[in-house]
């Protein structure tokens, strides 16, 4: 009950994901430059001064940079090594979790329809999925409801994008079973947060790996 504000409802959840997608490259660009220079500053610094992204203009650089260390920040030393050199289907579950860690709003989709569907075996992710989720989220988080008809089309336009981009799911949305190497599960595992369970598979497959 502690975490409910005066009105009775919870925190607000942050909703600043609009600005694009999973941002793949210039995500591996950015842990890259991290692993070597170990400070997020001069990592930010450095991104601004070359225009690492390739940015159109210094304020969409400005945003997309970011966006793009907010997620990073969250995750682990390791986590951020497999971004650098792991296997392009691993570094796409790292990038899931990161996006997941950033916003709670994404982790709780994922964990509570798309996780409950895959584990029911029903794959298929559809519009009414999100609208019943979404509501009843507004029903605790008030931030939800006051948002313009033409912001909720745009939030759920790209949660819909890093979905498909991440490969959590299919162009046609149906949900695709993760496949994980030991080296990510045991970088979730050593991740206290129980973010793993973001990730479309069975408790029993990801038991079986971290043995």
């Amino acid at each position: 009950m502690g975490l409910h504000n005066k009105n009775g409802s919870l925190p607000k959840y942050r909703m600043s994901f609009t600005v694009g997608g999973l941002f793949y490259q210039e995500s591996v660009s950015a842990a890259e430059l991290y692993l070597k220079i170990k400070d997020w500053a001069k990592v930010r610094e450095k991104i601004l001064k070359t225009n690492l992204f390739q940015a159109r203009t210094s304020n969409s650089l400005e945003r997309i940079c970011r966006e793009v260390l907010s997620r990073l920040k969250n995750l682990s030393s390791e986590q951020l090594k497999i971004i650098h050199d792991g296997s392009r289907q691993e570094q796409l579950q790292i990038l899931w979790i990161s996006v997941c860690k950033r916003y709670d709003f994404i982790r709780d989709f994922a964990v509570e329809v798309i996780r409950e569907k895959f584990l029911l075996m029903n794959y298929s992710i559809t519009d009414e999925d999100y609208t019943i989720f979404f509501d009843t989220k507004a029903e605790w988080h008030k931030n939800l409801g006051k948002l313009k008809d033409s912001t909720k089309k745009k939030l759920k336009q790209v949660l819909f994008r890093i979905l498909r981009q991440a490969e959590i799911t299919s162009e046609r949305n149906i949900i695709l079973p993760a496949i994980l190497t030991k080296r990510v599960a045991r970088a979730l595992f050593t991740d206290k947060s129980g973010i793993y369970l973001v990730l479309p598979v069975s408790d029993t497959d990801f038991k079986e790996l971290i043995k």
